[in-house]
């Protein structure tokens, strides 16, 4: 049996047929097999949009050795004798607790928040009625805040391509979309990912582990170089191993490990707001057309090195999306951006940030402890604006003017527009990046200065990182580990998913 990759140009409605014809066209063959490699949307000619697309073709009838077998993750199971305490269950807690307990670990995943059916609850009547639950929000609860975002799987990260695979293999035989897979950028859609967290936990569970929900660790206590106890509400939990993945809302929990020795440095992060255009607007712009046959709804992602080299960008891109309140606490006020799998929405959004240094926004800002306490005031301000969680807004136009028209366009968001000074809300350094950056940004898609910017967006990253080894453990210990976004060096699903299982497979390997 022999194999060959083929690729091939395709319309952006092409159908299986169509795909097996050009691979029967090219090949000269009639009898094969054929299942996509890869697949990636060439829109750089507005009147020639195609499907890039990698085949990887099978047949008695080509010469040419096997299938290349592609890298797998290795996770060998023994029985063991040690517990590992996990503490979130987002990407890089669940991957984590999974992982090991395939290894044959004893784990118990502790999750602050709600499950995911309740949590889905709790969010609909804060949108409804604007009643905040601290257990079940868009922070916190189970699956993590990338639960309800738009559930993109794309990665900047390197050396993850095990881990990359297992993580969509993973994903796809809880009832993500199969195309995961293969798509250069992948997405299983908020409405996908509330059905997926909760087949995956069903899944640990009857490989017997334990998830404890709305259990919150509120102190830890070491002994020498070890962890032995994690203390919550319902009493203390004790563990060999501790891999803690809070995720980057979690300030109490920084607050904790700060106070018993875990030691954190300042690293650039990034803050602005969410910039929300219709769909149509950048459908045109991306594409020439408003709607095009066989493709959800255009992507941007944007970038500008700023006036004095301090980057500018957008993050998270939601395409047919909705702009959402993510505050994890109340009388603080955020935003993020959402998508359900058909993309099939009236806007699209962004996250439009700044890249900086914590140092840059204040002259107190010396410590990580300083970072995170400028983060929560500026969150606070955000609240305090209008004194409700509806998000201060204003025109991209008003913004690079710095002067309010008080007209604020029909959005997405639920719980409504206030006309603001973003301009005066912000860090000057922020700003003045941000006019420079979307100056530029109105030169690359068309009408881009027509959107609206929306709220505080301040969880692209996180201000502080935590100082470890290379398999995740935190300096000055032998067995507590911290990964994922929380720890500052993921972003994002799959990178933090994937430093999760890192930090398993180190586990593995040192008992």
């Amino acid at each position: 049996m022999g194999f060959k990759q083929i690729d091939l140009i395709l319309p952006p409605d092409f159908s299986d047929a169509m795909m097996r014809s050009e691979v029967a066209k090219v090949l000269g063959i009639s009898e094969f097999t054929c299942q996509i490699v890869s697949q990636s949307l060439d829109a750089r000619k507005k009147s020639f949009v195609h499907w890039l697309v990698r085949v990887g073709v099978c047949s008695e009838h080509l010469s040419g050795d096997a299938e290349i077998p592609k890298p797998s993750l290795k996770i060998p199971y023994k029985k063991r004798k040690q517990k590992v305490l996990v503490l979130g269950s987002g990407p890089a807690g669940f991957f984590s607790a999974y992982v090991l307990q395939l290894a044959g670990f004893n784990t118990v995943l502790v999750e602050r928040g709600s499950m995911v059916d309740l949590r889905a609850r709790q969010i609909a009547q804060f949108e409804d009625k604007g009643v905040f639950h601290p257990q079940g929000n868009y922070a916190f609860g189970e699956g993590g805040a990338g639960t309800f975002s738009d559930g993109k799987l794309t990665s900047r990260s390197k050396h993850i391509s095990a881990e990359r695979r297992f993580i969509a293999e993973t994903y796809i035989a809880a009832g993500a979309p199969k195309e995961i897979a293969w798509l250069a950028h992948p997405h299983i859609g908020s409405d996908n990912l509330q059905k997926v967290v909760a087949a995956l936990r069903l899944e640990y569970q009857n490989l017997g582990g334990t998830i404890l929900f709305e259990t919150r660790i509120e102190d830890i206590q070491a002994e020498g170089r070890n962890i032995v106890e994690a203390y919550t509400a319902s009493g203390a939990i004790k563990s060999n191993i501790f891999v803690l993945a809070p995720g980057h809302s979690a300030y109490e929990t920084y607050r904790m490990l700060m106070k018993r020795g875990v030691a954190f440095r300042l690293k650039n992060f990034a803050i602005g707001s969410r910039a929300e255009h219709r769909q149509e607007l950048i459908n045109k712009a991306q594409w020439g057309v408003e709607r095009l046959p066989g493709v959800k709804a255009a992507e941007y992602r944007l970038a500008s090195s700023g006036k004095t080299n301090q980057p500018v960008y957008t993050f998270c891109m939601c395409p047919g999306g909705v702009v959402v309140p993510s505050t994890a606490y109340a009388l603080s006020n955020t935003v993020n951006g959402m998508s359900f799998y058909p993309r099939d929405g009236r806007f699209a959004n962004a996250a439009c940030v700044a890249g900086v240094h914590p140092t840059q926004l204040a002259p107190w800002i010396k410590t990580p402890y300083d970072a995170l306490l400028w983060l929560e005031q500026l969150e606070q301000s955000y609240f305090a604006f209008s004194g409700k969680y509806a998000a201060p807004s204003c025109t991209i136009a008003d913004f690079l003017k710095g002067k309010s028209r008080g007209r604020l366009p029909e959005s997405s968001f639920p719980l409504g527009l206030v006309d603001a000074p973003l301009w005066s809300m912000m860090p000057k350094a922020v700003v003045d990046a941000l006019r420079f950056g979307l100056t530029e940004f109105n030169l690359k898609v068309k009408g881009y200065s027509e959107g609206v910017l929306i709220g505080l967006e301040s969880k692209t990253s996180s201000p502080v990182q935590v100082i470890r080894d290379s398999s995740g453990l935190c300096e000055g210990f032998d067995n507590l580990y911290l990964v994922g976004e929380g720890s500052g060096y993921a972003g994002g699903i799959m990178s933090s998913a994937a430093d999760g299982i890192k930090a398993a497979i180190a586990i593995i390997a040192a008992y």
